[in-house]
């Protein structure tokens, strides 16, 4: 794709997002459901207790959400007639929380019946897990409505992987009118969670079929793998962030200038002869946890800001995983 197409592209995006974030809110809720903040982060509180990744696989969901046909919860259903479910697509395939994303729920609809979004929850739960792990705030925009279908085939192509390259990378981000910026921010959100063995297997001996490791792989960090990963054991969960790998800091950044970054997609952020603009940007996070830490507010709000339904379009789901009932003559 040339740069010209990119930038129209961009541009495209860019005013539909503009369109779209000015008719969300941060006080959309403040009279139907006051306590939304509240009820969220103690639900996401109590998942904590129970599972240390439960903030990262919440915060998972919202990425996911929005990087296919914008924040509108179409990444929660499951397959039904006329549906075919994004959570069947490759990239998805395995993801976990949808328990803790469905008790999240309960716990809004017992205060606020048919009132807030699952698009909205995903949201304000990935402000929450932030939060609760040690990270920063930003004013979570509401207002979203839920989708009443899937795109399976958009979630197949469209939401980024852990062996893309740096310019795939880009592209997928600027797809939905994010930017370099955003994107280094929002790869932070690897600062705390985990991956399987599988996702990352292929930069330990035989990377791209060199029959070598990823040069770009720390040797001592590889043999540490190595043995986290022995043959067979592919889904073995390791760290994201090997230095404080339950924390939202900017260690995830450091980790990078020592070529300590867990995913290829992670280290491409610094060490491709791609990565010029990022390697600058990595830098600045690398020593400065505050400028993170704003940029990673900003950059939120911008993928929140991604295509949301609203108004009368799309629905509130009673039941994540399912779109409502339709109406019968006899109930109008």
């Amino acid at each position: 794709m040339s740069s010209f197409k990119v930038a129209a592209l961009v541009m495209l995006v860019g005013i539909i997002l503009e369109t779209s974030s000015a008719q969300l809110s941060p006080t959309f809720y403040d009279q139907t459901c006051p306590n939304l903040s509240t009820i969220v982060r103690d639900a996401v509180s109590q998942a904590q207790e129970g599972d240390v990744r439960a903030g990262a696989k919440l915060i998972r969901f919202h990425f996911h959400d929005c990087f296919v046909d914008g924040c509108d919860g179409s990444v929660l259903l499951k397959d039904a007639p006329g549906i075919e479910s994004e959570l069947d697509a490759p990239p998805n395939r395995g993801i976990q929380g949808l328990e803790i994303v469905d008790k999240v729920k309960a716990a809004v609809e017992a205060a606020c019946p048919a009132t807030v979004s699952c698009a909205d929850i995903l949201a304000i739960a990935a402000l929450q897990s932030v939060l609760l792990t040690g990270g920063p705030s930003w004013e979570v925009q509401f207002g979203r409505r839920d989708s009443r279908i899937a795109n399976r085939s958009g979630a197949e192509s469209g939401l980024p992987s852990p062996f893309d390259s740096l310019p795939k990378l880009k592209l997928k981000f600027a797809a939905v009118g994010l930017d370099s910026t955003d994107l280094v921010a929002l790869s932070g959100a690897h600062t705390f969670g985990r991956a399987k063995c599988r996702v990352f297997a292929q930069r330990l001996n035989n990377f791209n079929g060199t029959g070598s490791p990823d040069p770009t792989l720390d040797p001592t960090y590889r043999d540490e793998l190595v043995v986290a990963c022995p043959t067979g054991e592919l889904n073995n969960q390791i760290a994201l962030d090997v230095t404080t790998p339950d924390a939202f800091d900017n260690s995830y950044f450091t980790n990078l200038r020592n070529k300590r970054g867990l995913l290829q997609s992670d280290q491409e952020l610094f060490s491709t002869f791609d990565a010029a603009e990022t390697i600058a940007i990595v830098t600045g996070f690398a020593g400065s946890q505050s400028d993170f830490f704003a940029q990673f507010g900003r950059s939120m709000i911008n993928m929140g800001n991604i295509s949301p339904l609203t108004g009368t379009d799309g629905e509130i789901r009673l039941n994540c995983g399912r779109v409502n009932p339709l109406p019968t003559i006899a109930d109008e």
